[in-house]
């Protein structure tokens, strides 16, 4: 727990002063939104799921490997990965270059990073049954969310990882960088 307390600071300082909500207060995770009770059940067919990206709910008996992805990947697979702890990192397509590499900098071991078409912001944390919006890559509340839920107690398999997935399912795009 030491290394915790240690990493936090570390992680939320930088030259630029953090981003304050509109009324002057201090970044917080008061805006991450939760679902409980996901269905945990295999299914090969697509899923139409509630929330853009999905965070939880039926998925693919296969799981998306971790990593950087350059291109959309399947709801499915990343949902599954979502139940083994992983934490994945959306973002518009049309995100500056820099703004990716920063993502990707990031992302912890067990995370998956990926484009998505129609999101609600530019970036979206998502782990098992909690997302939050995020402005950008520099985001402070980024950071809070990963250390309040990226170690996967959220998640009904929080331990399995996503090592060992798919990488490119049936052909499609979502080939890791």
């Amino acid at each position: 727990m030491v290394g915790a307390a240690v990493l936090v600071p570390v992680l939320l300082s930088s030259d630029e002063p953090a981003k304050a909500e509109d009324d002057g207060t201090a970044p917080d995770l008061s805006a991450v939104e939760s679902w409980e009770d996901l269905s945990v059940l295999h299914t090969e067919d697509d899923v139409d799921y509630p929330q853009v990206p999905p965070a939880g709910g039926p998925h693919d008996p296969r799981w998306l490997e971790c990593g950087v992805y350059d291109a959309p990947v399947r709801d499915e697979h990343a949902v599954h990965s979502l139940e083994h702890g992983t934490v994945w990192l959306t973002h518009d397509a049309d995100l500056p270059d820099e703004q990716v590499e920063a993502l990707a900098e990031l992302l912890p071991d067990n995370g998956i990073l990926s484009p998505y078409d129609g999101l609600p912001s530019p970036v979206v944390v998502t782990v098992w049954g909690r997302q939050l919006a995020l402005d950008d890559a520099d985001d402070p509340r980024l950071a809070l969310f990963l250390e309040e839920y990226g170690n996967g107690e959220t998640a009904p398999e929080p331990f399995a990882s996503c090592a060992g997935g798919v990488t490119d399912p049936g052909g499609e795009p979502g080939r890791p960088v």
